[in-house]
């Protein structure tokens, strides 16, 4: 079985501009495996999905340890890079988050999302707190010998409202770019960002790999690869579009009383 620190430097490797790593997130061991027999170069978890899974809403309603639990099942039935979404990684005190990450480590990952929003409060953590909280998860990956990839999410553009124009948002995303990359970061992550144009800025200007979410097609991940991405990851799209799938093959199939 490849080790950690091995499947950690072939994820880092797979973030490559125009020709993106593709991310098509799973929420338990039994997507993990789908996904893997599919052809994926990697796995990665998203919140949304392994909330849902378990009967739980997003934004860490999913206890750590239910979390930590799915993580390590997940972990141990692939043998290849794993990333987690691991939102605000569970706490907003450093001492905590540096635990729960060092935890997070011990499973076996090989990368993480952190994110800027902060979780069940307002808005997002200014860049000066988002920079501390990402040293800190970062001194956390030091200390455990494994130098995961870290994901910085900035949720600047999915959480504006939808009147804002997300050109006007650009200036402050590529600053935390700047501070998130000086902070220890490895990708710079934009979810809510659909402009095409403005996601060719961010690759331009970012001097970190940069990571876009989809709900697409095969087509959506040509136009990525043409924009400069180096990640392109589905978020809950897949999670969602299954459970439809069942769903309508319940209402078919299921006699009615």
């Amino acid at each position: 079985m490849t080790s950690q620190i091995e499947k950690v430097r072939l994820f880092r490797s797979l973030h490559v501009p125009r020709d993106p790593l593709v991310l098509y997130n799973i929420w338990d061991a039994g997507s993990a495996l789908s996904v893997a027999r599919g052809g994926a170069k990697a796995i990665a978890t998203g919140s949304w999905a392994m909330a849902a899974a378990q009967g739980y809403s997003d934004g860490e309603k999913l206890p750590l340890d239910d979390a930590l639990r799915a993580v390590a099942r997940i972990v141990n039935s692939v043998d290849m890079p794993v990333g987690v979404d691991f939102e605000g990684g569970y706490a907003s005190d450093l001492h905590e988050l540096r635990q729960n990450v060092s935890d997070l480590l011990a499973l076996g990952v090989a990368g993480l999302n952190f994110e800027d929003q902060v979780v069940d409060g307002p808005g997002l953590y200014s860049i000066e707190d988002q920079v501390a909280r990402l040293r800190a998860v970062r001194e956390a990956t030091d200390a455990s010998g494994v130098p995961a990839f870290i994901n910085a999410r900035t949720d600047v553009f999915l959480k504006a409202a939808p009147t804002v124009d997300h050109a006007g948002l650009l200036d402050e995303a590529l600053a935390r770019e700047a501070a998130y990359a000086a902070a220890g970061a490895d990708g710079f992550f934009v979810p809510g960002l659909t402009d095409k144009a403005l996601i060719r800025r961010i690759c331009e200007a970012a001097t970190l790999p940069v990571n876009v979410m989809i709900r697409g097609t095969v087509q959506d991940v040509r136009d990525m690869t043409t924009l400069g991405v180096a990640r392109v990851s589905f978020g809950p799209a897949p999670y969602i579009g299954l459970m439809s799938a069942l769903e309508q093959e319940a209402r078919a199939l299921v006699p009615v009383a």
